[in-house]
């Protein structure tokens, strides 16, 4: 397929790599053009805006880190004269995903939310899940292009926002059980456990999430800190779901206490680090340290 790809930071650039290795002619666009760069290099055709974008590709992807930029972004490509259907893969949450749906079905192009899970490695690797959702006959042709990005594939329904819906249910989870995570394996070693060894328990047992399994195992234990999912990105979308519930009339007890520690940690200067990071705040609390760096 000819198609577009806008927004090309640390996922979106894994996506054009993929594309373009499964023979897609790719046109992409980012305002960093170091970024822009690195896919262009690997024979993609740069383009210099959103709308030359939509006046040149029938299909533009779109790969944002934040709902307004994503309806700006939006509000630009619905202005082009070739594109039908807008692939967006950002997490832009329901409210914003309806604001789009707005603008761009006048136009006559079709719009399907596909967020996806999984970060950059899977991202890397095509072992994404995807939850897409939207007209039947858009998703129908943009399914090809899904199954390079991804492997797990959920088809929603014909409402584009219940993608997004489901990925902020998804990332709430997972921030909720992360910091949770975070606590009790700091107490464990500060009761006199061994580091790898709770995740090695807790992996085989009943306690076991995507934080214990390979978030914590992978950033944490080593202290490398790998930046896979900022801080800030994670509390924009926790904060997008106790939105999103308020309105609809849902109560949330335990997910807010996940936030508010995101909110804390940001203040402290993580936003841009990695979300795994603030459990340096509840180690110097509690005067111990969750694993080690290896040795030289």
């Amino acid at each position: 397929m000819n198609i577009g790809l806008i927004g090309l930071g640390n996922i979106g650039v894994h996506f054009g790599t993929r594309l373009l290795a499964a023979g897609h002619d790719l046109v992409v666009f980012d305002r960093n053009a170091d970024a822009q760069q690195r896919l262009v290099d690997k024979g993609a055709k740069a383009c210099d805006s959103a709308r030359g974008m939509a006046d040149q590709v029938e299909i533009v992807l779109l790969c944002l880190p934040m709902p307004r930029i994503v309806a700006d972004v939006a509000a630009e490509v619905a202005q082009g004269s070739a594109v039908r259907i807008v692939l967006d893969l950002s997490t832009t949450g329901p409210s914003v995903t309806r604001e789009i749906e707005t603008l761009l079905t006048p136009q006559g192009i079709a719009l399907v939310g596909a967020p996806v899970s999984g970060g950059t490695v899977a991202a890397e690797r095509g072992t994404l899940a995807v939850m897409p959702a939207g007209p039947d006959a858009a998703y129908q042709e943009v399914e090809p292009l899904l199954r390079v990005l991804g492997k797990n594939i959920f088809y929603l329904g014909a409402d584009p926002t219940l993608g997004q819906t489901m990925k902020i249910i998804n990332n709430t989870l997972y921030a909720t059980s992360m910091v949770a995570s975070c606590e009790a394996l700091v107490y464990g070693v500060k009761a006199g456990l061994d580091a790898k060894t709770m995740l090695d328990v807790i992996n085989v047992s009943s306690g076991r999430s995507f934080a214990t399994l390979e978030r914590i195992p992978q950033c944490v234990l080593d202290r490398s800190f790998p930046v896979r999912f900022t801080t800030e990105l994670l509390h924009k979308d926790v904060k997008m779901c106790m939105d999103e519930a308020e309105k609809l009339g849902v109560p949330m007890q335990v997910n807010p206490a996940a936030r508010q520690f995101l909110a804390f940690a940001i203040s402290q200067g993580d936003g841009p680090r990695d979300n795994v990071v603030p459990i340096r705040h509840i180690e110097q609390w509690a005067g111990v340290q969750f694993g080690e760096a290896p040795a030289a």
